[in-house]
């Protein structure tokens, strides 16, 4: 099997997102709002239990049954993204109700993201070596301008995202989309991810895939250097 492009996922692959509690504090702060440290604290961890970050952990409590059915097609929309995820986190009270909207529109910010420390340079020697690179996310947004930010948008041959589509991974579609749009064929076409289901479904297609961990930027510093192996 020869390697032609290879399709990378975004958050938890190429790029993590703040930890929960430091993306409270700089809403709080960015908005003029202060809690006192325990409180703040606590707001964070119940925050993260309701899975209300996107790009953060998956709920812990149970999605309320209003949320439901919009949790499940949360990224083929941009509406149905941010009804999805603010709704999760008004089940945690906050000092003011458009804090909950706040929260959102900051984890959209290039500020909030970063790129794993190896990213740069595995994607830059997939792209000296001939081959193209792909961005394929579920999500309710425009991540341009974050891989703008990072420095990593020279390295990106097309971005192929969810809620632009109305379709959403593990749905072979949205990689068939890619791989036309790259111009490869699904059988030289290699997808990196984390999460098996939804990354996974690019082996309906015929694409070959490898996962790597969502972990903290911190404890993952060349989790992606074994893609470089797998295209050579």
């Amino acid at each position: 099997m020869t390697i032609k492009g290879v399709l990378f996922d975004f958050s938890g692959t190429l790029f993590r997102v703040e930890p929960t509690e430091a993306w409270l504090r700089a809403v709080l702060a960015e908005t003029g709002h202060t809690l006192p440290e325990g409180e703040l604290a606590q707001k964070a961890r119940d925050l993260e239990s309701a899975g209300a970050l996107p790009g953060g952990a998956h709920p812990v409590r149970p999605v309320p049954t209003h949320l439901a059915a919009p949790w499940e097609v949360r990224d083929r929309s941009a509406e149905e993204h941010r009804a999805a995820f603010t709704g999760l986190s008004r089940q945690v009270p906050l000092p003011d109700p458009r804090l909950h909207d706040a929260l959102y529109d900051r984890h959209m910010t290039p500020a909030a993201w970063k790129p794993y420390p190896d990213a740069a340079e595995v994607l830059g020697a997939l792209r000296e070596r001939g081959l193209t690179v792909g961005v394929v996310s579920n999500i309710g947004w425009d991540l341009r301008p974050v891989f703008r930010e990072h420095g990593l948008d020279p390295y990106v041959g097309t971005y192929v995202l969810s809620y632009e589509h109305g379709i959403q991974k593990p749905d072979p579609r949205l990689f068939a989309i890619a791989c036309a749009e790259l111009g490869v064929a699904p059988a030289d076409a290699l997808m990196v991810g984390d999460d098996r289901r939804a990354d996974g479904g690019a082996a309906a297609l015929g694409c070959a895939v490898h996962f790597v961990d969502h972990l903290p930027v911190a404890d993952r510093p060349d989790g992606l250097r074994p893609v470089l192996d797998l295209a050579d």
